[in-house]
């Protein structure tokens, strides 16, 4: 089992910055593979970035890429997202997922595990 809680959340005006953190539980949290996804307003979940366990190998959305920066520091148990020059289209509750394996799955379903979400609003 692995418990995830999100934070870093808030309400930032276009083109500001903003970093999100999700700290896991467990002993083995290297050998997940981590992933962040969105859902605004009347919209479904989708995917926003993933990283294998040895924080190597990543993978962006088209929608974020080149802004937004996903890491992990596995002594602390913890992933990471970099957002940069927000905009208003990335308003969304955006929640971390966990994986076990080497898949950087695009997909909601392809987690086990999932935060209880943080809200990210970009407005003026």
């Amino acid at each position: 089992q692995v418990q995830l809680v999100e934070s870093g959340g808030g309400l930032v005006q276009p083109g500001d910055s903003l970093g999100l953190s999700c700290a896991a539980s467990g002993r083995t949290f290297s050998s997940y593979v981590m992933g962040w996804f969105r859902q605004a307003p009347g919209k479904e979940r989708e995917f926003v970035a993933a990283i294998r366990g040895s924080g190597v190998t990543t993978y962006y959305a088209d929608a974020v890429k080149g802004r937004f920066t996903i890491s992990r520091d596995n002594a602390k148990n913890t992933v990471y997202l970099q957002m940069n020059s927000l905009k208003p289209e990335d308003t969304a509750v955006y929640y971390c997922a966990a994986r076990s394996g080497v898949v950087l799955s695009t997909t909601s379903t392809g987690y086990n595990y999932w935060g209880q979400g943080t809200h990210v609003t970009v407005s003026s």
